[in-house]
C-alpha cells in the first residue's frame, strides 16, 4: 500500500481528539492527508494533536463543534473547505454512550446519544457531500458504527438504535451519491482498547473476553488501518457495506 496514498487529499474526522478518532487522524496524516477534526471540550488536547499532525508535514485544522447542531456542522465543513481547498474524506466517529435499561433510561439520555451519534453523522454527511460532488475524483465517507447496531446490546437501546441508524444512513446515502464517485461505508466495531474500555471492571472484562473468538480486544491502530483501507482508492469499488471488526464477537 502506498505510504502517501492520501497525499493532496483532505479529511474530516469527527470526535478526533481521543481514542479511535485520534488514531484515525494520525494515520490519515501519516499517509499524506490534510486532516481536520472537531472537539467538544478538550481544547488543550486538540492543540497538541494539531501540532502532532503538522509535524508529519501536512496541514491540520481543529475547532470546537457540536456535531448534533446542523448549523455548526455546516459551518465546520465550510471552514475546512476554505482552509484546505477541498473535502475528500469524512469519518463520522463522534459518539457517546449513556447506558441503562430502558425502564430506567431518561429521555435526555436517549436524545443525547441519538443526537450525537446518528444526527451528528447525518449533519456531517449532508454538509460534506456537496463539496465532494465538486471533486473530479469524488470522495469517501466512513461511518463508525458498532456491533451494538448489528445485534443489539443489553442496556443500550439508545446506543444500539443510533448505531443501527448509522448503518441505514450508510446504505441509503451510498445509493444517492454513487453516481458522483462517492463511496459510503460503515465500520461496525467490537470492543476496542480505549479509555472507556479501561474503565470496565475485571469481572465484566473477563466475561466479555470469553465471548470473543479471538480472545482479546481490538486496538486503535488496527481500527485506524482498517478505516484508511476503506477510505482509500484500493476500496473504490466498495460502497454501502458494513465491515465488522470485532474479533468474531458478532458472527
Amino acid at each position: 500500500m502506498n505510504e502517501k496514498q492520501f497525499e493532496g487529499r483532505s479529511a474530516i474526522v469527527t470526535g478526533g481528539t481521543r481514542g479511535i478518532g485520534k488514531a484515525i487522524v494520525l494515520e490519515l496524516a501519516r499517509r499524506g492527508a490534510n486532516v481536520a477534526f472537531n472537539y467538544s471540550k478538550s481544547a488543550d488536547e486538540a492543540e497538541k494533536l494539531k501540532a502532532e499532525v503538522e509535524s508529519l508535514g501536512v496541514k491540520a485544522y481543529a475547532a470546537q463543534c457540536d456535531v448534533a447542531s446542523t448549523e455548526a456542522a455546516a459551518e465546520f465543513v465550510k471552514q475546512v473547505a476554505a482552509e484546505f481547498g477541498t473535502v475528500d474524506l469524512l469519518v463520522n466517529n463522534a459518539g457517546i454512550t449513556r447506558d441503562q435499561l430502558i425502564l430506567r433510561m431518561k429521555e435526555e439520555d436517549w436524545d443525547a446519544v441519538v443526537d450525537t451519534n446518528l444526527k451528528g453523522a447525518w449533519n456531517f454527511c449532508k454538509a460534506a457531500v456537496r463539496p465532494m460532488m465538486r471533486n473530479e475524483s469524488g470522495g469517501s465517507i466512513l461511518n463508525i458504527s458498532s456491533i451494538s447496531g448489528v445485534v443489539g446490546m443489553l442496556g443500550q437501546s439508545n446506543y444500539s438504535a443510533s448505531k443501527a441508524g448509522m448503518i441505514g444512513l450508510t446504505k441509503s446515502l451510498a445509493k444517492e451519491v454513487a453516481s458522483r464517485k462517492i463511496t459510503v461505508n460503515a465500520l461496525a466495531l467490537g470492543l476496542v482498547e480505549t479509555e472507556m474500555a479501561s474503565e470496565m471492571n475485571a469481572e465484566y472484562r473477563e466475561k466479555i473476553l470469553a465471548q470473543i473468538p479471538l480472545a482479546r480486544l481490538g486496538n486503535v491502530i488496527e481500527v485506524a488501518e482498517i478505516a484508511c483501507f476503506i477510505l482509500s482508492p484500493s476500496a473504490a469499488y466498495i460502497t454501502g457495506q458494513v465491515v465488522q471488526a470485532d474479533g468474531g464477537l458478532a458472527m
